[in-house]
């Protein structure tokens, strides 16, 4: 029999956090506290208060007092634990790390005795199918369940789901979108279910039409070198010209190509111009993202990247994942989410990775249809606009990880990482990381696009002007207007000896009149 324990937790700050009401931590946080298990705590912590009270924010999920769980000395261990697993897949959705180590918590026969309550009922079935699914073990002793119909495994009021595929053992749906071998999931909120609803196909379509071919021909051109040199000035890199045109090619070409291995091997070489000094590949020894001390030269790690012994397998589910969410038409944007930052939390190579990482975001967008053909959403310029917000996001997936991840520093003042953490990369939550790419491609959808047209339509009607009145070259037309905007729409004193020496003081000044009409 399994000894008592009580689950659920009080107190007035809990792992660090002052709880917003006077209330019971339930659900999956108290499992986390009370079996010490070594996962992050989820973002929003459940809490049951004494009022009639029902809210959520950032860091809580408030119920009010009837939800509590039953939970008491009276009951066993498994007992309790069950009561916590209910609520939180009725409330919470389904975490799979909690999951994933509980199995890894308890004996089989525990396990057995875990599900053997409420046998038939709709969470025990879900709980069950959960621990063999991921533990890739059958548990024995089930009742028959031939009188009950089929439930989907996944609440899509909760989380994104795909249809999914039937499981006659368990009668459950299994709705999930990716693999056992990578498997992030994305909680529906009022932020994501906003910009999906906002930014259809059909609406983007709409925005595209109103655009003169020629001008998104240019527009586009435009925009893949916008992105690529943002891209490159994220990694803190000043690329050549012909680097950042040729990389900008590649990112034209996105979604051309299916994800695999080989593909991604190809791009890195695309990615590094140099490959003198590194070895390129899958990683063949730990890596990190962070400093190094000044004085010793160790690391500090602000990210730990995945074992590179574990990187095969990662980045095979990834890509296994990646098709699985395109046959199943997941929401692309989702969808991009979960496979350009999975990849980037493994960083499968010694350099490239965040490059690669928003290459696949153009990548499954253009895969999937969501950006209209020959159109490139520039979200790497998005995020280089929005570039502390990125940091925070990436730092909510890596920073509450440094705790569970055990590591040494080697000789050359790399990381090796000594526990099993294959987990952390596979089953995360990417909540966050959805609404701040939803958030970019609004952005570039609604305002960077707009404005790179409009800019064009401006240039080509000054262009117009000046053709009429002057004949200027094309090249000429190019100076001109870059030195106007250069200096607030007045051609500097240097401009007016050198370059454009012939013209007059009227007809310079007839210029800057102009560009001021054009250019607003």
């Amino acid at each position: 029999m399994a000894k008592n324990t009580h689950f659920s937790q009080t107190a007035p700050i809990f792992h660090g956090r002052i709880t917003p009401e006077e209330g019971t931590i339930v659900g999956y946080s108290a499992i986390i506290h009370q079996l010490n298990l070594a996962v992050p705590m989820p973002a929003s912590i459940a809490l049951v208060c004494a009022k009639n009270k029902k809210y959520q924010n950032d860091q809580w999920n408030v119920f009010p007092a009837i939800y509590l769980p039953e939970d008491n000395l009276q009951q066993s261990e498994i007992e309790s634990l069950h009561k916590h697993l209910v609520f939180a897949l009725k409330y919470e959705g389904i975490n799979l790390l909690v999951f994933r180590f509980l199995a890894k918590s308890y004996t089989t026969k525990q396990l057995s005795e875990l599900v053997q309550i409420e046998p038939t009922g709709q969470y025990s079935r879900k709980i069950w199918f959960l621990i063999e699914w991921l533990t890739g073990q059958q548990i024995e002793g089930k009742q028959d369940l031939t009188k009950k119909s089929y439930i989907k495994l996944v609440d899509e009021k909760l989380q994104y789901a795909i249809e999914g595929k039937k499981s006659s053992r368990h009668l459950i749906i299994n709705n999930l979108a990716g693999t056992v071998d990578f498997c992030p999931l994305i909680t529906k909120t009022e932020k994501l279910e906003r910009y999906i609803n906002k930014n259809t196909v059909d609406s983007i379509n709409t925005v595209i039409k109103g655009i003169r071919k020629d001008v998104l021909l240019r527009t586009s051109s435009f925009l893949l070198l916008k992105d690529s040199k943002a891209s490159f000035t994220i990694e803190g890199e000043n690329p050549t010209q012909n680097r950042a045109m040729r990389w900008g090619k590649a990112i034209g070409q996105a979604g051309s190509k299916p994800l695999s291995k080989e593909e991604l091997y190809r791009l890195q070489q695309i990615v590094i111009e140099n490959s003198k000094f590194v070895t390129m590949g899958y990683r063949t020894e730990g890596g990190f993202v962070g400093k190094h001390d000044r004085t010793t030269g160790e690391p500090i790690p602000e990210h730990i990247s995945a074992r590179h012994e574990d990187i095969e397998i990662l980045m095979n589910g990834l890509i296994d994942a990646s098709k699985k969410m395109e046959i199943n038409s997941f929401h692309p944007i989702l969808t991009a989410t979960s496979i350009a930052f999975g990849f980037v939390f493994i960083h499968p190579f010694v350099d490239g990775n965040g490059r690669l990482h928003r290459y696949l975001i153009h990548h499954l967008l253009s895969a999937m249809k969501y950006s209209p053909q020959g159109i490139i959403f520039p979200v790497s310029a998005s995020i280089l606009e929005r570039i502390d917000d990125y940091a925070k996001v990436l730092e909510s997936y890596s920073h509450p990880l440094l705790d569970f991840i055990q590591w040494e520093t080697t000789k050359d003042n790399n990381v090796t990482v000594l526990n099993q953490t294959a987990d952390y990369y596979r089953y995360f939550d990417a909540t966050k990381q959805a609404e701040f790419l939803c958030e970019c491609i609004d952005n570039t959808i609604h305002v960077i696009i707009p404005e790179e047209v409009a800019y064009l339509q401006k240039y080509d009607a000054m262009k117009l002007w000046l053709d009429n009145n002057y004949q200027m070259p094309d090249k000429m037309v190019a100076l001109l207007i870059r030195f106007l905007e250069q200096n607030n729409g007045l051609l500097s004193q240097r401009a007016k000896e050198k370059e454009f020496a012939v013209l007059t003081e009227k007809e310079v000044k007839e210029i800057e009149e102009n560009y001021k009409v054009y250019f607003n």
